[in-house]
């Protein structure tokens, strides 16, 4: 019986060149997984590709469900995003592949996954450690790590003398990644810090902030136990939720990012993201957040909220530490229930109104604060929320 190979498919030219020469070089059959993550893609055509390149099989996973509620959430709640810009589209992403090649190979009885990743950049740092720490008894394949091609123009030659479909329309493009949570973009001018990213040409699902709308737009959410459940009124799944925040926030310029971050590797790398939905979201829960935490406790989880993200942009998501600052994280977000509402005018995002049964904010005691004399006595008041405990204010005011 031949060697099956479950491959991380794409329909790119890295994961497509591995169809032949994984064939060539295993002696085996190749297993195309495609993991539907909400990316735009066509997937009968992914399909034609896989199959004419070699695949003795191909399948397309849809995972929305388990992305949104299992990952997007969770770094949402923790408050995490990498180095202040990057909400963590990529990492959460690669985690969870790991997990659906691993489901396909434990399926297909394989005994080794393979990957069209490159050598330089995270993804090989992101795979890899979800596929050790998940699947410790199954080979990992990186063809880039061994083969002798060395670029994507000896990838097309090598597609090309075999007659194979390539799957390129142009010789220079944008590397591109893409999922219902964001949009990312680099190589080409991008490559250049000091020059402007040519947004009219790169944009996929936001406009620039000079083409939004000349007149705000409002939205509502309504979070329980720090998710959001509810947008301006109605009751949605995360995946419809997004999607909805993804085309308002899109259509007002919310979202886009212009990063140098630091890789996997050490190395600074030029990234333009579009993260609308993404963006409108961690903005509403952080207000919330600042309404409903104690001190000790909010900045206690802005520690966490930085080592959370550092984690999962470094492929870790499957470590123990991550999991027991998730444990932490949830325990935060017992009383994170309540409705945010936040204006969006070209590129910006405000703050229009706060509320929750667990708010620890009272009038009185933030008048006293100011030096103004008080309703009551701070001593009487009660908060609403954290089932009556005061936040803070015990005894008088101090005297000027």
């Amino acid at each position: 019986m031949k060697k099956k190979i479950i491959l991380a498919y794409s329909g790119g030219l890295d994961s497509t060149v591995c169809i032949p020469w994984l064939k060539e070089n295993q002696d085996c059959d190749v297993i195309a997984v495609c993991v539907d993550l909400g990316q735009t893609a066509d997937w009968k055509a992914i399909q034609k590709q896989a199959l004419a390149c070699g695949a003795s099989a191909f399948y397309a996973a849809d995972a929305k469900k388990e992305y949104v509620e299992d990952y997007l959430w969770p770094v949402l709640k923790a408050g995490a995003v990498y180095e202040n810009k990057n909400f963590l589209g990529t990492a959460t992403a690669r985690s969870l592949v790991a997990k659906v090649l691993i489901e396909y190979a434990r399926k297909e009885k394989a005994s080794a996954i393979a990957h069209g990743s490159a050598c330089k950049g995270n993804e090989q740092g992101r795979l890899d450690p979800g596929l050790a720490a998940l699947a410790p008894d199954l080979e990992i394949i990186a063809p880039w790590r061994v083969w002798r091609l060395k670029s994507r123009e000896d990838a097309i030659r090598y597609l090309a003398r075999r007659k194979l479909p390539v799957p390129v329309k142009k010789k220079k493009n944008y590397n591109i990644d893409s999922n219902l949570w964001f949009t990312s973009f680099d190589g080409l001018e991008l490559d250049d810090v000091s020059a402007e990213p040519l947004y009219k040409k790169l944009l996929q699902r936001t406009v620039t902030p000079e083409k939004a709308p000349n007149k705000p737009v409002y939205v509502e959410i309504e979070f329980e136990k720090g998710i959001p459940t509810a947008l301006n009124g109605k009751k949605m799944d995360g995946n419809a939720l997004i999607n909805a925040l993804n085309k308002t926030g899109g259509a007002n310029g919310i979202g886009i990012t212009d990063l140098i971050e630091n890789d996997t590797n050490g190395n600074k790398v030029r990234t333009v993201y579009e993260t609308p939905g993404g963006s409108i979201l961690h903005y509403a829960h952080q207000e919330l957040e600042s309404l409903c935490l104690d001190r000790q406790t909010f900045s206690y989880k802005q520690q966490v909220s930085l080592k959370f993200g550092k984690l999962v942009y470094r492929g870790k998501w499957f470590s123990p530490l991550r999991e027991a600052l998730c444990a932490f994280v949830d325990r935060t977000q017992k009383n994170i229930n309540g409705k945010v509402k936040v204006k969006l005018y070209k590129g910006s995002i405000s703050a229009a109104g706060v509320s929750s049964p667990n708010s620890l904010y009272t009038a009185d005691t933030a008048g006293a604060a100011a030096g103004k004399a008080p309703a009551k006595s701070a001593s009487k008041a009660k908060p609403a929320g954290n089932k009556g405990k005061a936040a803070s204010g015990k005894g008088k005011p101090a005297k000027k």
